[in-house]
């Protein structure tokens, strides 16, 4: 099976990590190259790799880290040190999961080398359950809308959906003010041969009005206890439309979180020249201001199915060995 490139963004050689950089998609492909866990931090807050990127990103660097510093007797502070730079990043997406899995890993004796790679190859294998999965929910001749991006995960759900001789196209959403829909995931979809067209994100109701739309599927960049989701800005207006035209809403979630409902979820605010500008130039009159929540949360009652990863058994495997 053929990945996308946003299937598995960031990669590992020697002393360094490549991170694919997504700020430069579609017009160029190209990979930045990170030494040491403060210079990964830097490239989440700046968006150069994002969802699975993130993950990949932390653990790999959790990885660095313990092969430079694991002689030292302050290997445990020096993890620590490590977690609490991703936990504070990006306060809507639960990095600390993954950084409570390294640092127990860690304190249970098993080497972060064999440790992180088995749960990531896990994780790999995981994804791809997640997007069969999704395949059968999908009937011939379906039309999905997507919002966002997700990591290479659509256009596997199409390849598959080939393989079982159902043809399916894309509707996608440009996703303002990062333009991920139309920069990542319409260039990810083209490449693997879909029929996509991309609207803006105003135009949902219109074209679910007018019978465009057969399903809806989405991310979720956090799943609280109860089956709310945070994903990009934009995603609960998509539910609530869905909702009301009676179109299935899927969810392809991350694992679920430590927070209990929705409400729980501390909301991302990014930078309002991220909304004020484009490609460093002005698209609004000097001296407005600007307000980007990036993300919102949407109540499970709107939720026709939560897609789940299902890693916690990869993750029992791991706490029961020990190299």
């Amino acid at each position: 099976m053929k990945y996308s490139p946003l299937f598995w963004p960031v990669k590992l050689k020697g002393k360094f990590i490549y991170i694919l950089d997504e700020t430069l998609l579609p017009h160029k492909l190209k990979y930045i190259k990170v030494g040491n866990y403060k210079q990964a931090v830097s490239a989440i807050k700046q968006m150069k790799t994002r969802a699975i990127g993130q993950v990949l990103l932390v653990m790999y660097s959790f990885l660095l880290e313990y092969r430079r510093n694991q002689n030292k007797k302050n290997i445990a502070q020096i993890l620590s040190n490590v977690a609490d730079a991703f936990n504070s990043v990006r306060p809507t997406l639960s990095f600390k999961f993954l950084t409570d899995l390294a640092i127990g890993l860690h304190k249970q004796g098993v080497r972060l080398d064999n440790g992180i790679l088995n749960f990531l190859e896990g994780l790999k294998a995981k994804r791809i359950e997640q997007a069969k999965e999704c395949s059968g929910l999908i009937d011939d001749k379906d039309t999905i809308l997507t919002h966002c991006n997700v990591s290479g995960l659509m256009p596997l759900i199409a390849r598959l959906c080939r393989q079982q001789n159902k043809s399916v196209s894309f509707f996608v959403t440009e996703t303002r003010p990062y333009l991920q829909g139309s920069r990542l995931t319409a260039w990810e979809l083209k490449k693997a041969g879909c029929n996509v067209t991309v609207i803006a994100d105003n135009m949902v109701a219109e074209v679910m009005k007018e019978g465009k739309i057969s399903k809806v599927i989405v991310g979720a960049d956090n799943l609280a206890q109860n089956g709310d989701i945070a994903n990009k800005i934009g995603t609960y207006q998509i539910a609530i439309m869905a909702d009301y035209f009676k179109i299935p809403f899927y969810v392809l979630c991350s694992p679920v979180s430590l927070a209990k409902t929705g409400e729980d979820i501390q909301l991302e605010i990014r930078p309002e020249g991220e909304l004020l500008e484009f490609c460093g130039i002005s698209i609004a009159p000097k001296g407005v201001k600007g307000y980007y929540p990036a993300f919102d949360i949407t109540p499970s009652n709107l939720i026709t199915k939560h897609i789940y990863l299902n890693i916690g058994d990869v993750v029992h495997l791991l706490n029961q060995s020990k190299n």
